[in-house]
């Protein structure tokens, strides 16, 4: 299931959101011109929970490990960073985002302190962004492509389409520990950063909630049913 766009437009054009982006496809550029040293330039600005410094708090979540790791990062942070930088405004919006990644970052070092895994990529932050925007926007549509038999774009309301992702994470996470495996990823991040994203939200921006969905956005098709 992958999210495409949202029916919800920006009142504002999303600098910060943009300016996020382009900080980390940029460096992943300057990864992957690294060639054979990419390796120890991620062990080194990585977050290694065995090695915990609180610089590599902040410099991990711009790094990633692979093409598919950063182009689906930065889809999310792109459908759905503009709306809550909309919410909390330019300033607002971008310390919230680091406060995110840190907050993301420092429940996988609880959970894991003994990893020596370098934790990379933004998705730590940008799960405290799908936080918000569950709690800011629950009645929203989102257009998704979900993968039966045959790819099939559907409209999901974005409780369902995020709600989902939180459980799945929240699944993996709790698996992990259980069979005492490191997979690899950063479940636990990401469970920290969309908590930490709800939380805020509820307790300072409920005034800015969206009570209902904007206008569909989306063609419109004989027998198309209107979600909630």
């Amino acid at each position: 299931m992958i999210p495409l766009r949202d029916v919800i437009p920006s009142r504002t054009t999303p600098v910060v959101t943009v300016g996020l982006i382009a900080v980390n496809v940029l460096v992943f550029l300057f990864e992957v011109s690294l060639g054979d040293s990419v390796d120890l330039f991620l062990q080194t600005y990585g977050l290694i929970p065995a090695e915990f410094s609180l610089p590599a708090m902040a410099t991990s979540m711009f790094l990633h490990g692979g093409f598919s790791h950063v182009g689906g990062n930065m889809l999310f942070l792109w459908i759905f960073g503009d709306n809550v930088e909309d919410a909390l405004g330019k300033l607002g919006y971008l310390a919230f985002y680091l406060i995110g990644g840190v907050a993301a970052g420092a429940l996988q070092f609880v959970l894991g302190p003994n990893s020596t895994i370098p934790n990379v990529g933004a998705s730590g932050a940008i799960a405290a962004v799908l936080g918000a925007y569950i709690v800011l926007y629950p009645r929203a549509r989102i257009l998704t492509a979900v993968f039966f038999f045959l790819i099939t774009v559907i409209e999901l309301p974005a409780t369902v389409v995020l709600g989902l992702w939180f459980v799945l994470q929240l699944f993996q996470g709790v698996s992990g520990l259980a069979a005492q495996v490191n997979s690899g990823v950063a479940y636990w991040a990401h469970v920290g950063g969309f908590g930490f994203g709800a939380v805020v939200a509820l307790l300072f921006l409920r005034g800015r909630r969206r009570p209902a969905v904007a206008p569909p956005s989306f063609p419109t098709y004989p027998g198309r049913p209107d979600l909630p």
